[in-house]
């Protein structure tokens, strides 16, 4: 698995971080300001990156929710997070939460973009 994350967003790297003292097995973490790599990966732009988290398994780039499933299904302390945000209803209402705060924090990480392209 690999995780393609915003190093520069303080939330993202926090969030991250807590992560990798959970979890046991290897993982990939990738900062998505090394556009070489991370633009190549996973075929999408860097606002497209910055937007959301996204993970890529098995040769497939999953964004958002969906990402955070997986990653959250290799953290022992998340996996039952993870099976319940799988439900249906419950899927779609956590898809709009987290839509509403990754639109926040795309808004508060916006200069990244603007930073990269000067």
């Amino acid at each position: 698995m690999k995780v393609l994350y915003n190093e520069q967003c303080p939330v993202c790297s926090r969030e991250i971080k807590h992560y990798k003292n959970l979890i046991k097995e290897e993982i990939k973490w990738l900062d998505i300001n090394n556009l070489k790599v991370s633009t190549k990966l996973s075929g999408k732009s860097h606002r497209e990156l910055i937007r959301r988290i996204h993970v890529i398994e098995d040769g497939k780039v999953y964004s958002g929710l969906d990402a955070f499933i997986l990653l959250w299904g290799k953290v022992p302390q998340y996996k039952l997070l993870s099976r319940l945000l799988s439900k249906p209803i419950i899927y779609h209402f956590s898809y709009m939460l987290y839509e509403a705060l990754a639109s926040l924090l795309f808004l508060i990480n916006y200069k990244q973009l603007r930073n990269k392209s000067n």
